[in-house]
């Protein structure tokens, strides 16, 4: 996992009872260990795919990995214990849709202070790709596209919301174990409730590839002087956090109220047990950081 990785799941975490998304996309403490220690060589061979790297791009983009990753170890773990601590405290009584966005907002920093991190290793990759490399971007973002497409945007619109469903109950699922028929019936009557827009979020995708593509470019031709270069790759990487377009931002906005009531919803719904199961997840995630700040595997 790449520290940006883990920012952004740590973020969605906290949107959704802050373990939930780390949950399902990992299936243990120790692979969060591993592959947060594993980070910048993973890391390196994702950006490879969509680049690939010369022998020289391969030394700088590793170096620079390895000190992204020391930096967020030092400066940015710390924090996550913080906010992992304030949601254990939560999690054993009823929680309201507040306390959920509180962590939401406190958590957003941490993205923010990935983008100013990765500014400078950004601008370098840049100033550096050939012809042949932003082609191959090209290329490897519409190809992500296609398959996004296929994922949530094909199908009747009783199947997308079929898919939207099961994977939201997987996730809560794994949290807090399995869910009573009354639960998941709240969860499917939430996303089909939800102002979530697939072709909304495609145009988004799309608007983020092409800025991508020409932003690189810009920087890439040299012609902008080094202080330009600095504020295009910061500009870029802000507007992958926060939309230009107000719709979309405005519908994000919508979303992530909607969500923390939804979840205050779902927990405060569930029995003992899985709330039990849920703080222990919790614990357990505060134990990987704890290992993690010492650099234990």
């Amino acid at each position: 996992m790449s520290a940006h990785l883990l920012s952004s799941r740590i973020l969605r975490i906290i949107g959704l009872l802050l373990a939930l998304l780390m949950a399902s996309l990992l299936p243990g403490c120790s692979a969060i260990r591993v592959g947060y220690n594993q980070a910048p060589e993973v890391a390196y061979w994702w950006l490879d795919g969509y680049f690939d790297f010369s022998s020289a791009q391969a030394e700088r983009v590793r170096a620079d990995l390895v000190q992204l990753q020391a930096w967020h170890r030092a400066k940015e773990l710390p924090l996550y214990l913080g906010l992992l601590d304030r949601l254990g405290r939560l999690l054993p009584g009823t929680v309201t849709a507040e306390q959920l966005c509180e962590l939401y907002t406190d958590a957003r920093p941490r993205l923010s202070a990935m983008v100013e991190q990765a500014e400078p290793s950004l601008t370098s990759v840049a100033l550096s790709l050939q012809p042949e490399q932003l082609a191959r971007l090209a290329r490897q973002l519409d190809k992500r596209s296609d398959n996004w497409r296929e994922e949530w945007l094909n199908g009747t619109p009783t199947e997308r919301l079929a898919r939207r469903s099961k994977q939201l109950i997987d996730r809560v699922e794994t949290l807090y174990g399995r869910l009573e028929s009354p639960q998941r019936a709240a969860l499917r009557a939430s996303v089909a409730a939800s102002s979530y827009d697939a072709d909304l979020a495609y145009r988004e995708s799309q608007r983020r590839h092409t800025d991508t593509l020409q932003t690189l470019r810009l920087i890439n031709s040299g012609g902008v002087g080094p202080e330009r270069n600095r504020l295009e790759a910061r500009a870029l990487l802000e507007r992958a956090l926060a939309s230009p377009d107000p719709v979309y931002r405005a519908l994000q906005d919508k979303l992530v109220q909607d969500s923390c009531r939804t979840y205050a919803d779902l927990h405060n719904s569930t029995s003992p047990k899985q709330r039990s199961k849920a703080l222990e997840t919790v614990k357990n995630y505060e134990a990987d950081v704890r290992a993690l700040l010492s650099r234990r595997p």
